[in-house]
């Protein structure tokens, strides 16, 4: 595989001598002291993978830079992340609206710059992957409905195995919790509440998105991810992050895939891993939502995924018996999870209990 290429764009040459420094040992350094040098750059027929951006620069500022590669249709793709002095609110959120994907304030910290590169790398990687694989579907399926079951069906397994790939503990975990969300959602097609959302068209793309829900841990360091023992509050920090990596990678492929029904599909994708952590009572994370704010889809997944994770050995705990997870998802109705959805898994708790059978592992227990 080709060494990925980062391009330094600051007018300040000790600034790009130590980032140099820094990530020449991995990656191929482009330099460029200029805006208008940087354009040059980008919409050459090598362009870099990403963009080290300074904001202060004479003649014209990274905001303007950013603004001209994300309007070329040539380098929009390219990521940029914006190197500042700046820490405002405003100033951030200026940058964001014009495109960049992430901010690092000077001085520059080498730990915090290593791992913000390395893990919008992986987020350009697994958007490329969706585009090269939507563009091998046009040329070769002629019918819409066929292309749309290739495009999920490869997405589904692409995306899903590369988040479980650096997870190895999980096994047959994101297809266990795809054929637990759809008894779920099966199980509550009946009640009020949710009938008329709970189509058969829904939970068909229900079940095909539900692999990509932890898909943001393609972006959490492996010194957290597979860390022999329980999270330290920081650590947990970090890795409450992987739902905003999943979804801002579902985005990116949204943005690419100009198809309303791959549209509608990777729409439910990204509630799933943006808002699948989020609680009932509004202790949950990213955004504290709680009740009916939340996704339906997110809603079903938690109970899914919670099931899942209590049955399963991690290198940091046993598993439980089936009997002990239903218990604890139980004593959680109203607090964790949507009440009717609970009721909903207490009577279908034995198909579950056979689905963790049917695609067990040795990571995984459920007697």
């Amino acid at each position: 595989m080709e060494t990925q290429s980062i391009l330094i764009v600051d007018d300040d040459s000790g600034v790009v001598g130590y980032i140099s420094e820094l990530l020449k040992g991995e990656y191929r350094i482009k330099i460029a002291t200029s805006g208008a040098k940087a354009l040059k750059i980008a919409s050459n027929d090598q362009p870099p993978d990403l963009i080290l951006l300074d904001i202060m620069m004479p003649e014209m500022s990274g905001y303007e830079v950013c603004e001209q590669l994300k309007s070329d249709s040539r380098t929009r793709g390219i990521p940029v992340i914006f190197l500042t002095g700046r820490s405002s609110a405003d100033d951030e959120r200026k940058g964001l609206e014009l495109g960049a994907i992430d901010y690092i304030t000077k001085p520059i910290s080498p730990p915090v710059l290593l791992a913000r590169v390395k893990t919008h790398l992986r987020l350009k990687e697994a958007s490329e992957f969706l585009q090269r694989e939507n563009e091998l579907l046009e040329e070769k399926v002629k019918q819409r409905t066929q292309q749309l079951a290739v495009l999920q069906d490869t997405t589904m397994i692409a995306m899903g195995s590369l988040a479980e790939t650096r997870d190895n503990e999980t096994g047959n975990h994101i297809r266990r919790t795809q054929h637990y969300i759809k008894a779920l959602a099966l199980s509550l097609t009946d009640n009020p509440r949710f009938s008329d959302v709970l189509t058969p068209d829904y939970i068909d793309l229900l079940y095909k998105s539900a692999p990509l829900h932890d898909i943001g841990k393609v972006g959490v360091p492996d010194s957290i991810l597979l860390k022999p023992a329980r999270l330290d509050p920081t650590e947990f920090e970090t890795m409450k992050q992987h739902t905003i990596l999943g979804r801002n990678a579902i985005a990116a492929a949204e943005r690419i895939i100009e198809s309303q029904e791959a549209g509608d599909f990777l729409a439910l994708a990204k509630a799933i891993a943006f808002s699948h952590q989020e609680w009932w009572d509004g202790s949950g994370y990213p955004e504290g939502l709680s009740g009916d704010d939340i996704p339906l889809s997110a809603r079903l997944m938690a109970v899914a995924d919670v099931y899942d994770a209590l049955i399963s050995r991690r290198i940091y705990k046993e598993p439980l018996p089936h009997e002990e997870a239903v218990a604890i998802i139980s004593n959680e109705r109203g607090t964790h999870f949507d009440p009717d959805i609970v009721d909903a898994f207490l009577a279908v708790c034995d198909e579950f209990k056979a689905i963790a059978h049917s695609f067990s592992d040795s990571a995984t227990e459920a007697q």
